[in-house]
């Protein structure tokens, strides 16, 4: 069993079933798999064959989902690639990852046009319509490119839907993810077919997914907490996604509203969002069962608010792109601990270890590993990374953790983040959760700044309700609940904090801004 026979036998068993929603519209799972087999007839027909890579520029569209179970159904894999990366960064992954096809959405066409002499090895474009001056657009392309240009809607209308499924191995490489590069070039983590499957079906088991679910999808799908989550997990089940274009608190209350959701998924700064929007509506998330929160950590203060004002438990997880990546929920059937990441779900081992890679106590910190079926092959053409991060079997996450007598996992920092003043460690999520807790504080990031009394000193970025919030009252609350070393020495104001497409502060960004100045 993989995730693309998962959909054939549901689309077998219950043909009408809904399997995705997206812009007032349901495609039923027979129809789902139907254009899956079209588009996987299509792409043999092009010259992409098993072992091949194809590279995805795509967003929450029925574009991504057909493409992505296409590509599986092929036994070629699959390379999601954010299509807001700058034109230096998308091709850099492409070089890297030796795609042999692409698929975009037509606005990027110019970019296509820009990098595509540099890619001869790419055999076809497949561009997916999102306007209807598309044709236009396609015609004025340099014959070169043009002729290996090639539209979404002609291919799936004019290909067979025959095509048998290629055999393939639980150990065959179904996608390669990038990660998002925050310590330099983003590696390619290779993500079996074994890595997707399991994981999906062990966080769906967790979750309790049953086919009566509908899954709102406003998280990018293109990111490892989407697919698995709001796309895999969801299908794997039966149940059916929303798809959500993009995010915006009202586009979220009312899918959520008209489709009568019963699982959202998101990361903090979208639940800080929903929280503080003006055009909140409680009753529009009043069928919501389950919410799922993750990417980053998710402060206490935060969890408390949007539980009270939406009357919905959150149920907070971790994972990374290396470990497919869910490796921790917090338990349905019994206490959440808020600030926890809950436990390891089943068939994923986690661990704490010290620098030896020896257990640490109950309440010590430590660097958290994982090992299990969702635990990637490898970094792609890396292998001295992969080496580095996978030992005896066990996936060194670099985060800092420890664990309760409970078995609760808790998320202190990221290992590189770690800010030491005199001596002293200082977790920024500790002055963060403080920070957060302050009634007049929308959104707040810590880092480390260099010192030359104490090696570093705490800088904090936050964003306020109104300007009468000073830097002398947030220093002042914070010391009134931090130990000295612990109080940011500076505090910066700004309009938003600087995030990335999944809503994931950038620190990186707020050190370059830092170091400006």
């Amino acid at each position: 069993m993989n995730l693309v026979s998962s959909v054939r036998e549901t689309a077998l068993q219950q043909p009408n079933k809904t399997a995705y929603h997206f812009m007032g519209n349901d495609t039923s799972y027979a129809e789902f798999d139907q254009s899956i087999a079209r588009f996987a007839s299509a792409l043999r027909e092009l010259g992409v064959e098993k072992g091949d890579h194809v590279a995805f520029l795509l967003g929450n569209t029925p574009h991504f989902l057909i493409s992505l179970y296409a590509t599986m159904r092929l036994g070629a894999t699959a390379i999601p690639i954010n299509p807001i990366y700058t034109p230096d960064e998308i091709s850099y992954i492409l070089q890297n990852s030796d795609a042999k096809a692409v698929i975009a959405l037509d606005m990027l066409l110019p970019l296509i046009e820009k990098v595509a002499d540099a890619f001869p090895s790419v055999l076809t474009y497949v561009i997916c319509e999102t306007t209807p001056e598309v044709g236009e657009k396609i015609a004025a392309l340099p014959e070169g490119v043009r002729k290996k240009v090639k539209t979404f809607t002609q291919l799936i209308k004019s290909s067979s839907s025959d095509v048998l499924p290629v055999d393939i191995s639980p150990d065959d490489n179904a996608v390669i993810l990038y990660t998002s590069g925050t310590t330099g070039r983003p590696k390619g983590a290779m993500l079996t077919h074994e890595n997707l499957f399991s994981n999906a079906r062990d966080t769906a088991d967790y979750l309790g997914f049953t086919g009566s679910d509908k899954v709102l999808a406003t998280l990018p799908v293109f990111h490892v907490f989407a697919l698995t989550v709001v796309v895999n997990a969801p299908l794997l089940k039966g149940a059916t996604v929303l798809l959500v274009p993009r995010f915006t608190p009202q586009d979220v209350f009312d899918m959520a509203k008209n489709q009568q959701a019963t699982v959202f998924a998101g990361v903090p700064t979208m639940y800080n969002f929903l929280y503080q929007s003006p055009q909140t509506n409680v009753e529009d998330f009043s069928t919501i069962r389950l919410a799922i929160s993750g990417g980053s950590s998710l402060p206490v203060a935060l969890l408390h608010n949007f539980e009270d004002k939406f009357k919905v438990r959150i149920s907070e997880g971790y994972g990374l792109s290396e470990a497919s990546p869910v490796t921790c929920f917090n338990p349905l059937d019994r206490d959440r601990k808020p600030g926890s990441i809950g436990m390891s779900i089943r068939n994923v081992e986690n661990r704490i270890v010290n620098e030896l890679g020896d257990d640490v106590a109950v309440g010590e910190v430590g660097e958290l590993i994982v090992r299990g079926p969702n635990v990637m092959k490898g970094y792609y053409k890396m292998p001295e990374e992969t080496a580095a991060t996978i030992r005896d079997g066990w996936l060194y996450t670099g985060d800092l953790a420890k664990i309760d007598e409970d078995g609760y996992f808790y998320i202190v920092d990221r290992k590189k983040d770690l800010v030491i003043v005199g001596g002293y460690n200082v977790y920024p999520r500790e002055v963060e959760e403080v920070l957060f807790a302050h009634p007049g504080v929308v959104e707040a990031a810590v880092i480390g700044m260099p010192d030359e009394n104490f090696g570093e000193a705490v800088h904090a970025y936050v964003v306020v309700k109104d300007e009468s919030i000073t830097a002398e009252a947030l220093n002042a609350y914070c010391a009134e609940h931090l130990a000295k070393y612990k109080v940011p020495r500076n505090f910066e104001f700004l309009t938003e904090l600087p995030k990335n497409t999944t809503g994931k502060i950038l620190r990186r960004s707020l050190k370059d801004l830092a170091h400006s100045k």
